[in-house]
């Protein structure tokens, strides 16, 4: 099962990506990783459990967190019958460079810290948080965000969890490694609405241009150009639930430099015209 890049981006009105599936969703990545912490929470089912190098089946209901660029495979795969899931992926940034760093949030440091090697939550504290990872579903922006952070203090407080010591699963993301991916992605966060070339990032990452297409390739799976058009679609999709927005506005918005290239890339990633994905996300 080939590994791939995962890439995830918040709507407009929140700093963090909450997901709801009430039936499994076929066609997606199985074996796969993203920079972002996960909570993921499934009420009730039984199904795999593979995360980096720990693989074992979880039984009545799950309820994880993943630390980042750490492999997993999707938690619905294999799954039949009546199914439910809620995802939480919110960057170590999400709310500031040093904002987990307040003493009041030390216990939530210590626990996306021991994410690095996957956590899974027995069934008492997945009954206590069902509630607020409910409320997560209807609230707005900033009760939602005031709710998470209770989600996590319960999580780091909680003694009913267990290490699944799913180390890096092979992907070498230690260290030294982990810093230049997470800078090279954050470069591209902050440079993809204009052309990037392959040497300026090679110099972000301090790698010769052959070497850092080779790291880039063997890291994410991807091209730096299969990336780059992967990203910017995917801030299109964001910036076409902006109905104030034209289409014409959303292919610069994200990136795109000509219309015409930009409708081909994104019916090749998508399956849809903007104006077909537009109306039904809108509907």
């Amino acid at each position: 099962m080939q590994l791939q890049y995962e890439s995830i981006h918040p709507t407009t009105d929140s700093s963090f990506t909450l997901l709801h599936y009430t039936e499994v969703q076929n066609g997606g990545l199985l074996w796969h990783y993203h920079p972002e912490y996960e909570l993921v929470y499934i009420p009730q089912g039984t199904g795999r459990r593979h995360i980096g190098q720990h693989i074992s089946r979880f039984e009545q209901g799950e309820l994880a967190l993943i630390g980042p660029n750490l492999p997993h495979l999707t938690f619905s795969y294999g799954q039949q019958g009546a199914f439910e899931e809620i995802v939480v992926q919110l960057r170590a940034d999400f709310m500031g460079e040093t904002f987990w760093q307040r003493p009041e949030l030390a216990a939530i440091q210590q626990l996306l810290t021991r994410s690095h090697q996957g956590l899974s939550f027995g069934p008492a504290t997945r009954a206590a948080l069902d509630p607020l990872l409910r409320q997560l579903l209807v609230e707005p922006p900033l009760p939602r965000l005031l709710t998470l952070l209770r989600v996590l203090q319960q999580l780091a407080e909680t003694t009913d969890v267990l290490p699944l010591q799913a180390g890096n699963g092979g992907l070498g993301l230690h260290g030294r490694e982990q810093q230049r991916l997470s800078k090279v992605y954050h470069y591209l966060e902050e440079n993809y609405r204009r052309p990037i070339g392959v040497d300026e990032v090679a110099d972000v990452a301090n790698l010769s241009v052959p070497a850092f297409c080779r790291y880039f390739k063997k890291m994410t799976r991807h091209t730096l150009t299969d990336f780059l058009q992967e990203y910017r679609v995917s801030q299109a999709c964001r910036l076409l639930m902006d109905e104030n927005l034209t289409i014409t506005q959303a292919c610069y918005g994200s990136g795109f430099n000509n219309v015409s290239h930009f409708n081909k890339t994104f019916r090749r990633h998508t399956g849809q015209s903007p104006s077909e994905y537009r109306l039904q996300r809108l509907h």
